[in-house]
Order: C-alpha cells, then sequence, then structure tokens
C-alpha cells in the first residue's frame, strides 16, 4: 500500500492521481493550515516539514521545509510529513507558533503555517549554534543561530517580516523531550518504489537506475522528475499532465558525492541544499550559485541535474558550471557517455541528451582557478529568476589573465560561453584598461531579447558592467 505518514497517522495514497500535488492531498485530508499562494514555490504558504536524510550525509535524518504545492502527493510515498498542525495545538503551542504569537508575527493568518514550518525545519537544524559558541551573528543570523534565508522563501504581505525576525530571533533550542526534535536521531524513511496508477496516468519510481533507464528506453514520452520544482508550476499553472511519470529523486546511483585532487563528482539528483552542505565551500563559485538560486525552500527540493535537464537559458546553474568547464554524464540503457556542458545544450530548452538518457552526475576537474565570482542580476536579491546570471573563473599569475572561463545566462537561446571576452582577456595584464576594452565585448556578447524581466539593452550593459564589478572586487 502506498502511504504517507502526516503528523504521525498514515494517509492513504490509493487513488490519488499523479497530477495531484502534495498540498492539494493534505487539503483534502483537512490539514488545511497550508495554503495554496501562488502555484509556483515563490511565497511559502503551502510550506511543510518532511523527514529526509540529513544534508551532510551523517544518515541521520533532518527536518526538511518543502513547498508542497510543487511535488506530487505519489513523490511522499512512505515518507514522514509535519503541518502546521503537527506542530502544536491551541493549547499546547510548539515554542515557534507560541513566538510568533506573542510577538506578533502574524495578522491574517493566510502565511503563518508556512512560516511556522519553515522555521520550524530551522529550529531543529542540528549544526544550529548560538553566535557565543561560534555561530555567526549578523543581520541573517540570530544570537541563536537562526539563519534568516530559512524563511526567504516565505512571503507576507500584511504583518511586515521585522515581528516575524523577532520571533526567529528569540527561538531557544529544543528540549529533550521534544518528540519532533528526537526523531532526528535516527534514519529517515528509505525512498519506497512506488507504482501508483489512477485517471489514466501513472507515477513510478523505479528502484534502481537498471530499472529507471529501462522504462525511458520503452517510454519515449514519459516525463522525468526529481524535486518537481519546474514540473510542479507547469501542471499547476499550465494544467500540463502525463501519462507516466518517472521519479529520480531518491535512486541512490544519481545521489554520489566525491571530492579528489582531480576533481568533483556532483550527484545529478543531490538537492542544491545537500551540495552546498557537502561542499562546505570547496567550490566557491557553486557556492555563490546556490546562495542565490531561488530560496531555501526550493534549494531543498531541486536538483543540478533538474536544472540542466530543463535547458532554460535563465537557469542559475549552467553559468557557474560552464566557467568551471563542467561535464555531464549521460546514461541510458546501452551504457554511458561524459560530454563537456559547453557542448551540451543546443537550442532553447533544447540538449544533446536523448529521450531515453538521463543526467546521473556532474564532473568538476581540479583544482579550480582562484578568482571566481558569481554575479546575478534580478529584480531582489532572493527567491527570484535571473535577468542575467554570469559565472567567472579567472587564474592570475604575475598581474597577467592566464586563463579565463565566462559563463553567461540570461542572454541566448541557452547559456553560453562568452568565447570572444575570454579571448580578450588571456594574456593581457590584470588591468582597469584591459577590463574595461574586455567589458565593451562582453556586452556584445549573446543575443539578448527584451521582456519583461529587462530589455536587450540593459541585459547587455549589465554583463560590461558585472565584468568591472569582479576588477572592481578582486583588486585591492
Amino acid at each position: 500500500m502506498a502511504e504517507i505518514v502526516v503528523n504521525g497517522r498514515p494517509r492513504d495514497l490509493t487513488g490519488v492521481a499523479p497530477h495531484t500535488n502534495a498540498l492539494d492531498f493534505l487539503r483534502a485530508c483537512g490539514l488545511t493550515g497550508a495554503k495554496e499562494g501562488c502555484a509556483e514555490g515563490e511565497c511559502g504558504a503551502c510550506a511543510v516539514m518532511v523527514a529526509r536524510p540529513a544534508a551532510d550525509g551523517s544518515g541521520t535524518a533532518e527536518w526538511t521545509a518543502i513547498n508542497s504545492c510543487l511535488p506530487p502527493a505519489a513523490a511522499l510515498d512512505g515518507q514522514e510529513v509535519v503541518t502546521s498542525e503537527g506542530l502544536g495545538t491551541p493549547d499546547a503551542l510548539h515554542p515557534v507558533q507560541h513566538e510568533m504569537a506573542v510577538r506578533g508575527g502574524s495578522q491574517c493568518g493566510y502565511c503563518t503555517p508556512g512560516f511556522v514550518c519553515s522555521m520550524g525545519a530551522e529550529y531543529y537544524r542540528a549544526d544550529r549554534s548560538p553566535a557565543g559558541n561560534g555561530g555567526p551573528h549578523d543581520r541573517y543570523h540570530g544570537a541563536n543561530g537562526f539563519d534568516l534565508h530559512a524563511i526567504s522563501g516565505n512571503l507576507c504581505r500584511c504583518t511586515g517580516y521585522r515581528p516575524i525576525k523577532d520571533a526567529a530571533f528569540a527561538l531557544g533550542f529544543p528540549a529533550s523531550d521534544d518528540l519532533i526534535g528526537q526523531r532526528r536521531a535516527t534514519p529517515a524513511p528509505s525512498a519506497a518504489a512506488t507504482s501508483l496508477e489512477a485517471d489514466e496516468a501513472a507515477y513510478l519510481r523505479p528502484a534502481s537506475l537498471t530499472e529507471a533507464l529501462r522504462l525511458l528506453r520503452d517510454h519515449a514520452d514519459a516525463v522525468i522528475v526529481a524535486g518537481s520544482t519546474d514540473w510542479g508550476v507547469e501542471v499547476n499553472l499550465r494544467g500540463r499532465r502525463a501519462g507516466l511519470l518517472i521519479a529520480v529523486d531518491r535512486l541512490p546511483e544519481l545521489r554520489g558525492f566525491s571530492v579528489t585532487d582531480a576533481e568533483v563528482r556532483l550527484g545529478a539528483a543531490l538537492t542544491l541544499t545537500e551540495i552546498e552542505r557537502r561542499l562546505a565551500g570547496r567550490l566557491p563559485l557553486v557556492t555563490a550559485m546556490t546562495a542565490q538560486f531561488g530560496s531555501r525552500l526550493i534549494r531543498n527540493s531541486a536538483t543540478l541535474g533538474g536544472n540542466l535537464g530543463t535547458g532554460s537559458p535563465i537557469g542559475d546553474g549552467p553559468p557557474a558550471l560552464l566557467a568551471l568547464d563542467a561535464a555531464v554524464v549521460l546514461a541510458s540503457a546501452e551504457g554511458t557517455r561524459t560530454l563537456p556542458l559547453a557542448e551540451y545544450f543546443t537550442g532553447y530548452r533544447q540538449s544533446r541528451r536523448r529521450p531515453d538518457e538521463l543526467i546521473t552526475e556532474v564532473v568538476v576537474p581540479r583544482p579550480v582557478s582562484a578568482l571566481t565570482a558569481f554575479h546575478k542580476i534580478a529584480k531582489r536579491p532572493f527567491d527570484d529568476i535571473s535577468s542575467v546570471a554570469v559565472g567567472y573563473a579567472l587564474d592570475l599569475a604575475d598581474g597577467v589573465v592566464r586563463r579565463a572561463r565566462i559563463g553567461l545566462g540570461g542572454v541566448a537561446a541557452t547559456p553560453i560561453r562568452a568565447l570572444a571576452t575570454e579571448a580578450a582577456l588571456e594574456g593581457r595584464p590584470w588591468s582597469a584598461e584591459t577590463v574595461d576594452a574586455a567589458a565593451a565585448v562582453l556586452a556584445a556578447e549573446g543575443t539578448p531579447i527584451s521582456d519583461q524581466r529587462a530589455s536587450a539593452a540593459y541585459r547587455s550593459a549589465m554583463l560590461g558592467q558585472s565584468l568591472r564589478k569582479l576588477y572592481a572586487e578582486a583588486t585591492p
């Protein structure tokens, strides 16, 4: 039987259609705390907590906040979910709920359950450390170690954020008899092999990569899903349906992680949060990119494989990975092949990946360049789509640019390398004169268009300014 354990109670998934998202399923169960605000993962009103393997790979569990409006309910088969109703009751408020209440963190209340779940996941974060014990303390981190980025994907339209911030920074730490906190000491549920059929559609979670590749070979029209941060939007806002969904997010073969002197290998189904924590700064360019990739709610579900698989020209991952000379490993029932990312994209949302292939890994060669940066130009700093994104990786020696790699997003039908700008930099002094000349070249790269996010002229101007900014930041 397919089921989800919600607030400690099993909930049957039999007969639930593959296009039914987790939010609608929970609300049909009478758990109406989670709300639909945007249906695309930008407001956080639908946030819930899921028991997941700890992102640091320790083998224990951690409570992870996700947008329930995006993944199919079937994606949570065999998993444990806690909603705002499961955190506390009116007679016994959870510490997060208590602080939100006494500090005025709620007015209309529409967004409050989502805030409470995002804050709850941060409340239970195992490595949250107070400032007096080595934890950070700045505008984004309270003295209690609470990271405000945990609620970067939650929007409030009436209360304002100051009282919510006050509530977050007033939280203590879980008591020893806190049952939700105690749950972290044991492993998270293993991913269940799932087969659900309803409404003439099917959701399959294969048990192995071999089975997944066989399914792809036999069903060319199947839709591959991992975190569903892209597919969920298509279902919710565009009414898209698929006859067959194949889930690959928990395949062990797609969740590897290794670091050697020669390379870093990132499993395509690792979430961006898992990548960020496991890298621990060893690829500064990737760390800078993930910090601006959507919100924490999105990064807790989104994967590099999905970001590359959709082929979007405004994805944040490709510009950074292009600058790092990354490659993708593609697997099919016939075998595997490795393709440089610079050769992967062929057109708007098109690539050299065949319908029967999966991205299994992203490979980044080491050592990486000493000077790297990721510049994202968007209308707000976090939880936004790029107008322009630029990844830089430069090697300097004796004041000369020996090697330059620049990846661009948002200025062409595909992510691209800024080849002309790289040539304008290599072999020349790292000076204001060189940078000004190269900035003019960079401003002419690609074929930017005007749309609702930015004009073509603005995109070109931002490219040139981005290189000047890099020089200003890197020069004493």
